[in-house]
């Protein structure tokens, strides 16, 4: 594992760089397609014997980077990787902020394996541990929060998604005083913010995907935060109907072989099983955290957020590419 920061930063970074020409473009497809292929190339070239166990999907949907797909030099350290190419396909193609090339990994067994699906996830930064409890209401945890971290409610400060399925926790946030920040996309950069220590937030809440979900644990993880999760099938996340109804037995059924539960709340020691984690995200959009791929003529730059958990570090790399 001591082997891998460098290239894992390097990984990301062409992902990002990849993708970055394609700013604006409209395809999400197409930017996604190019970020895969980037990122599995450079895998590939490590020395490491890695197994996705979160990814783009099953192998049948997904050509490269599934769950279960080997990827490294096949010697070297046995580790798990979740991966997300890029997080925030749509804001690439509408050339909006905060999409990364981001991915994190553990030894092996460490992370939790799961299918791809929504999973209900709520984050706090290192000050708040010990304050949440999924099994209860959001109303019962900001509370909960406010008085741990020794905040009123009305200067409680909660980040989201701008997500119709997110309307009432942003409701029910807002008649209790808590300023809510619904962001369009991208829950990694925000369970990364809440846990930094200068935290631009103090709780995450957001039903979103888990493969971001458990990527941001091992960042959650690495910055001494705290985060549970649940994983939710496709009627509990977008309403009933036949054809939600059949994705929803499948999700159920793909848990069932991975051996992981629907509706069984995971603590963040029971998502990532080690210390030793490492994560890293390249900005591709400029954002909040990061700044995005920019062209200055002679060299390309980029800049990379390197999460060093056997190190309990947390830096910034910025480089310059002689393209």
């Amino acid at each position: 594992m001591k082997t891998l920061p460098y290239p894992f930063f390097r990984t990301t970074e062409q992902a990002a760089l990849a993708a970055w020409p394609l700013v604006g473009c409209g395809d999400k497809n197409r930017i996604d397609g190019v970020a895969v292929q980037a990122m599995r190339s450079m895998l590939n070239l490590i020395n490491m014997q890695g197994k996705i166990v979160i990814g783009e999907g099953e192998i049948d949907h997904a050509p490269m980077l599934y769950i279960g797909e080997s990827v490294g030099a096949g010697r070297g350290p046995q580790i798990d990787i979740a991966v997300d190419p890029i997080e925030g396909t749509r804001m690439v193609a509408m050339g909006q902020n905060n999409a990364l090339a981001v991915m994190a990994c553990a030894p092996q067994g460490a992370l939790l394996h799961a299918p791809d699906m929504y999973m209900k996830k709520l984050v706090v930064g290192k000050k708040a541990k010990g304050a949440i409890n999924l099994g209860l209401p959001l109303a019962d945890n900001l509370n909960s929060i406010a008085r741990v971290i020794g905040k009123p409610l009305e200067k409680l400060r909660m980040v989201t998604l701008d997500k119709p399925r997110h309307q009432e926790a942003i409701a029910t946030a807002t008649r209790l005083g808590v300023k809510v920040f619904a962001l369009p996309d991208g829950d990694v950069a925000a369970s990364v913010m809440t846990c930094l220590l200068e935290n631009q937030y103090d709780v995450m809440y957001s039903i979103g995907g888990a493969p971001e979900g458990v990527i941001s644990a091992c960042a959650v993880k690495a910055l001494g935060g705290e985060m549970q999760v649940e994983l939710l099938d496709f009627c509990q996340a977008k309403g009933e109907s036949e054809v939600h109804r059949k994705i929803a037995d499948s999700e159920r059924s793909r848990c069932a072989e991975m051996g992981v539960e629907v509706n069984r709340i995971y603590s963040l020691d029971e998502i990532v099983k080690s210390d030793e984690v490492l994560f890293s995200a390249t900005g591709v959009t400029n954002g909040d955290i990061l700044q995005g791929v920019r062209d200055d003529g002679a060299v390309v730059r980029t800049q990379t957020l390197l999460i060093n958990g056997m190190e309990r570090t947390c830096n910034i790399v910025d480089s310059l590419h002689h393209l």
